[in-house]
């Protein structure tokens, strides 16, 4: 029997609750409202009047797949939640230790995290709007945006006693190459789809995918932030330096957070009910300037295989949130984006054959990126 959202709610909460008192045992607890998530349980909680966010993962897996029974019965999940938030290294025990690097040595700006017990990480909010906030605001700063975000992150990483640090935290859980091969395995990966009401397309787009990355050769590794959506960069002061949420710092592909970051902001251009054409195109125009600026000190060569990478990753990452969306379990709260992207499911699947499709051609690398910046204004006029 699978895991009922109640069930796995109430425990959270109460886990939330017991962490709080554990680590501040005279402040006043107050319990406030669920984020939503497909991933981790968050819920907001005022400690002394102070507001936090707390944070549980149930065995490093998302919220989707415990509710969809990947980790078997709720009896067992629990007998095997209460050895991982015991054991060193669980998830949110190495995100506080990443937090602690990005502020350390990487000089980054991060919220402050005052406390991490029984497997629940306390942070401090941030205020203030976010980087798809901003492109939404003014789609034409769209490249100096993402060329500021992804400029602070790569000097961070690139510091001192950053790597070594990383390689004892390492959150490959947040990879989206790793998070694709274990979505779409064999056929517990045919029978993940089935449950998305678009299986006929997807399967068609994993298997090019799947085609793709046996053909693109691998890059160097370097460290990258790992989950660097537009949301997770949040500007506090106009015109100054973003601070950075939710890190998931592993040695990666370099293209990495740049494609999870054009994965994220086209998708928001789909998703949104009233996308204005000009806003659109503007949007894409910042992302093509973006990505030629990444490579402008890069031969031929080099700028064909980070543009194939970046174009590789931006479509698997994309294939992996849409279809946690589609197979959320009725009774898990969802976001508005999410429910959003939900319901413009078709036109990102469209989007996806299309992109697949240019990808495994064998066309040149600026073709095909040309090709899927196309696919995805079409998608989000359609």
């Amino acid at each position: 029997m699978r895991p009922d959202p109640e069930a796995v709610f109430a425990y959270a909460a109460g886990q939330v609750e017991q962490a709080a008192h554990g680590l501040w045992p005279r402040a006043k607890v107050v319990m406030g409202p669920v984020v939503p998530s497909v991933s981790s349980y968050v819920q907001q909680v005022e400690v002394d009047g102070r507001l936090l966010f707390a944070k549980l993962s149930v065995l490093g897996v998302s919220l989707v797949s415990l509710l969809r029974g990947a980790c078997g019965e709720w009896p067992d999940v629990l007998q095997a939640q209460a050895a991982y938030i015991n054991s060193p290294g669980a998830l949110l025990e190495r995100e506080r230790d990443q937090l602690r690097t990005l502020r350390g040595p990487a000089g980054l700006r991060v919220p402050d995290a005052p406390g991490y017990d029984r497997g629940v990480l306390f942070t401090e909010p941030a205020h203030g709007p976010t980087l798809a906030d901003l492109i939404a605001k003014d789609p034409g700063r769209t490249a100096e945006l993402l060329g500021l975000v992804v400029a602070e992150v790569v000097a961070g990483l690139g510091q001192r006693g950053v790597a070594a640090r990383v390689e004892k935290t390492e959150i490959r859980e947040r990879s989206i190459t790793a998070t694709f091969l274990r979505k779409f395995n064999g056929l517990s990966g045919g029978a993940y789809l089935r449950q998305t009401d678009h299986a006929a397309t997807l399967t068609t787009v994993v298997s090019r995918l799947r085609l793709a990355q046996r053909v693109v050769a691998p890059p160097i590794r370097a460290v990258v932030f790992g989950d660097l959506k537009p949301e997770h960069a949040v500007f506090p002061d106009t015109g100054g330096r973003p601070v950075f949420l939710d890190p998931g710092l592993m040695r990666g592909r370099p293209a990495g957070d740049p494609a999870k970051l054009v994965s994220r902001l086209v998708l928001n251009l789909i998703a949104s009910p009233s996308a204005d054409i000009r806003n659109v195109r503007a949007v894409l125009g910042g992302i093509a300037a973006f990505a030629a600026s990444m490579t402008a000190c890069t031969d031929r060569a080099g700028r064909d295989a980070w543009l194939r990478q970046l174009t590789l990753l931006w479509l698997m990452d994309t294939t992996n949130i849409l279809s946690t969306y589609l197979s959320a379990p009725a009774g898990l709260p969802l976001a508005r984006h999410a429910a959003a992207t939900i319901g413009r499911a078709r036109a990102v699947c469209d989007m996806l054959d299309r992109s697949t499709a240019a990808l495994t051609s064998f066309r040149d690398a600026r073709s095909v990126w040309r090709l899927c910046l196309d696919a995805a204004a079409k998608a989000a006029a359609s």
